[in-house]
């Protein structure tokens, strides 16, 4: 199984950036999807959630209202558009999938090596 982000970046606060997941080896239609971020000395925390089939999704206070998660099953990736973007939103983002419902934890049965984001004041 393989998870691989892409999209990050150096953006202007205010700017908009989408990130990329790419699923391999699993039926990725049969995993929930959730995105997490780590900033400088933060531990690990949730930014949204998709159900396995697209038609729930779930945001952290944070984000919410900014961020918008999605997923393209026929083509095994799933994304996360973030708009309006802040200087607290800068850290590395992560993508997972788990089998089953959606989780606000880290218990997710896969993660992708993560991509980096920085917001620039």
């Amino acid at each position: 199984v393989q998870l691989v982000e892409s999209g990050g970046g150096l953006v202007q606060a205010g700017g908009s950036l989408r990130l990329s997941c790419a699923a391999s080896g699993l039926t990725f239609s049969s995993y929930a999807m959730g995105w997490f971020r780590q900033g400088p000395g933060k531990e690990r925390e949730f930014v949204a959630g998709i159900s396995w089939g697209g038609g729930s999704t779930y945001y952290a206070d944070s984000v919410k209202g900014r961020f918008t998660i999605s997923r393209d099953n026929a083509k095994n990736t799933g994304y996360l558009q973030m708009n309006s973007l802040k200087p607290e939103d800068t850290a590395v983002y992560y993508c997972a999938v788990r089998r089953g419902v959606f989780s606000r934890q880290n218990d997710y049965d896969y993660w992708g090596q993560g991509t980096r984001v920085t917001v620039s004041s």
